[in-house]
């Protein structure tokens, strides 16, 4: 299993509404990230709406966005959220993913 973390950056004024979301994610959402290969999913978020994603998957990150994209939920989803990031060129959040390098692991 490859590890990925990945930071976004949510728009301050909107974070609160941003977390609602999330508790209230859409089941076939939920079962689109699963078919595509996303295991122990997490998101964390800071007071000024930095985001730091976390989630194991048996592909790479490249894999997993494409094989989101393929899926109308996904398109849905991501134009829901789009309004709630910090993007210089108003692109998908799920575009907009910067991979971090994974540098220690403690199993």
């Amino acid at each position: 299993m490859k590890r990925v973390g990945f930071v976004l950056k949510v728009k301050q004024t909107r974070i609160e509404e941003y977390k609602e979301h999330h508790r209230h994610v859409w089941p076939e959402m939920l079962e689109a990230l699963r078919e595509a290969g996303w295991r122990n999913y997490s998101l964390f978020l800071r007071d000024d709406g930095l985001l730091f994603g976390y989630f194991e998957t048996p592909h790479d990150l490249a894999t997993v966005t494409a094989k989101m994209a393929e899926k109308e939920v996904n398109t849905r989803w991501q134009e829901l959220m789009a309004p709630y990031f910090e993007s210089p060129d108003n692109a998908r959040p799920d575009q907009m993913l910067v991979e971090l390098e994974e540098i220690f692991h403690l199993d």
